[in-house]
């Protein structure tokens, strides 16, 4: 008898997790991908569309693409998941599945701050990404500010490798004398998770492109006609230019579910991606995952990747009666750190080693930066065909 098996998410985990699955179960049984906008994006790219070195219709895949794969794809929006009677309804009608994959993601929250959707641009999505290089083209004042709002949010390279593309930006434009670049942020240092060799190495690169990096600070809200970001005691920070990574937050459905933690995130095992109930796993940036070294896994997209293809090998087993899953993710990963000019840094590690992550820099070159548009055409070419 067929069974049905549904992913809901088109992005990196979703799609891979789709991909997988359809070679992994049987040949009767129905894989179906639920997204809600029907198009693929490969976030990484954002900042080369920033850059204004991308178009963004290179980094888009339509998502019907995927039945030429034997998928089916519904365009529609998860308005319900009920595990008790193993359906999930969509604003495009409901359906049964037999096992279920989460890859839902973070939805972007500006309104969760007071005047940081009037007051910012962001790099975080295609919008974004060419408002935000539209500002920096047309930058003639003296001051810009970038900030991340809150804790967690994804791509944790992004908003530095943002400083540093404008730093390049204003410097190809010969404008970059005068003008004053602060980095705000509530982490203590940049991307924790990836150990303090890493972010003392991130802090120098910032230091050199005269970027005043300012960790442990809460921004509480944005005065909009002051122009000014308003910190958790009081100081304000003036700016002529936010470029902001808005708060982040589950889906709606995700918290309203059942499988959420008191964050909203959905709980898993850091190794099979399984959740409590039987046949549902969870991927992504949607998942909330304490590392044995008691730091949360980063949300992004190379972890999404690797717990794809455990999910989708865990899925098979459940479909074949296998008591527990044998697949599982190890927390290997590896990030591009772009620096501007085509230039760029890697990290590469596993974020499961203890007592602490265990992570090796290559410092920034040409060849990263290659690697990585030579990932991007894979990537587009590989996984969203």
């Amino acid at each position: 008898m067929a069974r049905t098996v549904l992913v809901l998410g088109g992005g990196i985990g979703g799609v891979v997790a789709a991909r997988e699955l359809r070679k992994g179960v049987g040949s009767s049984d129905r894989v179906i991908l639920i997204d809600r906008d029907g198009q693929h994006l490969f976030p990484p790219s954002l900042l080369w569309v920033m850059e204004g070195t991308r178009k963004p219709d290179a980094i888009v895949k339509n998502l019907e693409r995927l039945r030429r794969k034997g998928i089916e794809v519904i365009v529609g929006t998860v308005t319900g998941i009920d595990t008790d009677n193993r359906r999930v309804a969509t604003d495009a009608g409901e359906l049964d599945y037999d096992a279920l994959v989460i890859s839902l993601g973070a939805e972007l929250a500006p309104d969760l701050m007071p005047g940081f959707a009037e007051a910012a641009v962001t790099p975080f999505d295609l919008a974004g990404a060419q408002a935000t290089r539209d500002a920096i083209a047309g930058f003639d004042a003296d001051k810009i500010v970038v900030m991340i709002a809150s804790l967690p949010y994804k791509c944790p390279a992004a908003p530095y490798e943002t400083a540093m593309f404008i730093d390049h930006a204003l410097r190809k434009r010969e404008v970059r004398g005068g003008v004053e670049i602060e980095f705000i942020t509530p982490e203590p240092q940049p991307m924790p998770a990836a150990g303090p060799e890493l972010g003392r190495i991130v802090e120098m690169a910032l230091a050199a492109r005269r970027i005043t990096y300012r960790p442990g600070l809460n921004p509480e809200s944005i005065d909009v006609d002051g122009k000014e970001v308003v910190l958790a005691g009081g100081e304000r920070v003036g700016f002529d230019l936010l470029v902001g990574i808005p708060p982040h937050r589950p889906p709606a459905v995700i918290r309203e579910s059942g499988l959420a933690n008191e964050a909203g995130w959905i709980p898993v095992n850091h190794n099979t991606l399984t959740t409590p109930v039987p046949g549902v796993f969870a991927i992504g940036d949607v998942t909330a995952i304490m590392t044995p070294s008691g730091m949360p896994l980063p949300k992004a997209g190379v972890f999404a990747e690797g717990q794809a293809k455990t999910a989708a090998a865990g899925v098979a087993g459940f479909l074949s009666g296998e008591a527990k899953p044998t697949a599982n993710f190890y927390g290997h990963g590896e990030c591009f750190l772009e620096t501007g000019g085509g230039v760029a840094g890697r990290a590469t590690g596993n974020f499961y080693a203890e007592p602490k992550p265990r992570v090796k820099f290559n410092m920034p070159g040409r060849i990263w930066h290659w690697q990585k548009w030579v990932f991007e055409k894979w990537w587009m070419f590989r996984w969203a065909p």
